[in-house]
């Protein structure tokens, strides 16, 4: 075999390309170019140990495209990354605790507040504007609060 012939064999062409695509998951971390550099080492092997047309090669790219990545969803939801702020992308549940003020008056359960620059819809007992309220969860875009103000205590009937 002449030296320049190995360029003409497919299986190293997809040995190369799971190669680039591995070192491309390390430049660029994502992942999800790593699934696909699996696949194509896959590919590659598969058309190394059997004699197979491009065409079927590119179908069993395909394939094992999509159960490498699918694989790999379904273990990183089994086995997620712990993050030092788990709430990094999730700003409404950042405000749970918060105390807030009321711009638009509760009426029916809904109104707006001030959390810091912008304004929340938010949802919760009736209130004036100008209150404060607490926020407890949220629903989408839209927070749940409640009274700060604590009501006085009933007097018993006699």
């Amino acid at each position: 075999m002449n030296p320049s012939d190995w360029i003409m064999e497919p299986h190293w062409w997809w040995l190369i390309a799971a190669a680039l695509l591995a070192f491309s998951e390390l430049v660029l971390p994502g992942v999800f170019l790593v699934w696909l550099a699996a696949a194509a080492g896959i590919t590659g092997m598969v058309s190394l140990l059997f004699d197979l047309d491009l065409p079927f090669q590119l179908i069993l790219f395909a394939l094992f495209s999509l159960a490498s990545v699918y694989v790999g969803r379904r273990w990183y939801i089994r086995h997620p990354v712990a993050s030092s702020d788990p709430l990094l992308n999730d700003r409404a549940a950042r405000l749970i605790g918060q105390t807030v003020v009321v711009v638009a008056a509760f009426e029916n359960g809904r109104g707006r507040v001030k959390v810091g620059d912008s304004v929340w819809n938010a949802s919760g007992p009736d209130c004036e504007e100008g209150a404060k309220v607490r926020v407890t969860g949220a629903e989408g875009s839209c927070l749940i609060v409640e009274s700060t103000v604590i009501p006085p205590p009933q007097q018993p009937v006699e």
